[in-house]
């Protein structure tokens, strides 16, 4: 596995992320690491390679777009020094343009969501051993609906910033798209972007395959 022991792995995002993490940091006991797949990850790390000594930590933030994550950078990531960094931001950066149409001063297009990832990307890489982008995703199997044509457009631009810093990159969407061929898509997730357990376990295991766990 890519993460060495005794690493520290912080996780940052909007709600997928969050699911009802403590605050201000997202540790501990009775449910600190909230309730989504930052918690699926920890447990699997620490039950199948308890040896590693993995601390994980879950930053994520519910509504937050990429605007929100460069406002709190410097305090829920850089502060806390992690040796490794996960990032999954840009589904609120899509969703808004499609649910408030009309409120564009909050949307975040694709010029300013990838320039702003990419500075954010710049400015972390030096600091840690490693570094995960892990892209956006809507629950939609039809990939000529608007918001998934969106979606996967932005998931691009997570490939194209993750292969300009050398990142680790997971595509969350593929690993959706594989399950999405036996389930419906709002089983999976009622409103096809807040996943249910079922779909936490995809976006666990496919970070776990990213930074080459294999237990």
């Amino acid at each position: 596995m890519k993460i060495a022991a005794n690493s520290k792995l912080v996780f940052i995002g909007d709600s997928i992320t969050d699911c009802e993490r403590a605050r201000p940091v997202g540790e501990g006991l009775f449910g600190a690491i909230g309730k989504g797949y930052v918690a699926l990850v920890e447990a699997t790390l620490g039950a199948a390679s308890p040896e590693k000594n993995i601390r994980v930590v879950n930053m994520g933030c519910s509504g937050n777009t990429v605007r929100d994550l460069k406002s709190r950078w410097a305090t829920d990531v850089i502060a806390l020094k992690p040796d490794w960094l996960a990032i999954m931001i840009g589904i609120n950066d899509v969703w808004r343009q499609f649910d408030l149409p009309r409120m564009t001063e909050i949307h975040v297009g694709p010029e300013e969501y990838a320039a702003t990832l990419d500075e954010l990307v710049a400015q972390t890489v030096p600091l840690v051993k490693g570094l995960v982008l892990m892209t956006p995703y809507y629950l939609e199997p039809n990939r000529q609906d608007g918001m998934r044509a969106r979606m996967d457009e932005y998931g691009r631009l997570v490939k194209k910033i993750a292969d300009k810093h050398g990142t680790v990159f997971v595509d969350t969407q593929a690993a959706f798209d594989k399950v999405l061929k036996y389930i419906y898509p709002a089983t999976l997730g009622w409103d096809r972007v807040h996943p249910t357990a079922v779909g936490h376990m995809v976006l666990a295991r496919s970070f776990l395959a990213g930074v080459g766990f294999a237990g």
